[in-house]
């Protein structure tokens, strides 16, 4: 054998004392040994056995299995919230959108789609479609009339963004009051 090679006649790496001859501690043993120290089997086995299952998963969920981003649930209240924040925003002259927020906001609710398994494509597509977008100002109009909110009153305006942000809600979040 020589000199910063192990047993088996390979180089010495890392932590080992690589090339100088010195071994490594053996934790298993108590002792310098003069082999390349590797983690137990079974942790390597289980790291890899983990590995291969979260791959087989992924596998074997189709993209299709996906529903349209249109109809999740999630980034649709997010975006009502924020076309909601964004209205009252605009009308209510004592009230301030949390503008730096809102755009970390929509980064990560872009990241949470992406993390569900929506291509950067769908989510583009989704963002551009006037349809969804028709769609999702219809829903914060429709909730924004049921909060009493009347156009061209900026006080009505005013007083839903105040119970907003007092309730601590999404749209409340991504306001401020001056």
């Amino acid at each position: 054998m020589t000199a910063g090679r192990n047993i088996a006649g390979n180089a010495r790496t890392g932590s080992c004392g690589a090339m100088h001859g010195r071994g490594c501690y053996d934790w298993r043993h108590g002792r310098t040994e003069r082999h390349v120290m590797t983690r137990p089997t079974h942790v390597a086995r289980n790291r890899m056995v983990a590995a291969l299952a979260a791959t087989m998963t992924l596998a074997a969920t189709p993209a299709a299995a996906l529903e349209p981003l249109a109809q999740e649930r999630y980034i649709n209240d997010r975006l009502v919230a924020a076309r909601i924040a964004d209205r009252i925003r605009r009308e209510c002259p004592t009230i301030d959108g949390r503008i730096v927020y809102a755009f970390m906001q929509a980064r990560e609710l872009k990241s949470y789609a992406r993390g569900k398994g929506y291509s950067e494509a769908e989510i583009e597509a989704f963002l551009d479609s006037r349809a969804d977008k028709d769609r999702i100002y219809a829903v914060a109009e429709k909730y924004m009339a049921g909060k009493g909110v009347v156009a061209g009153d900026a006080e009505s305006y005013c007083r839903l963004g105040r119970d907003e942000i007092a309730r601590n809600t999404v749209t409340g979040s991504l306001l401020s009051a001056k």
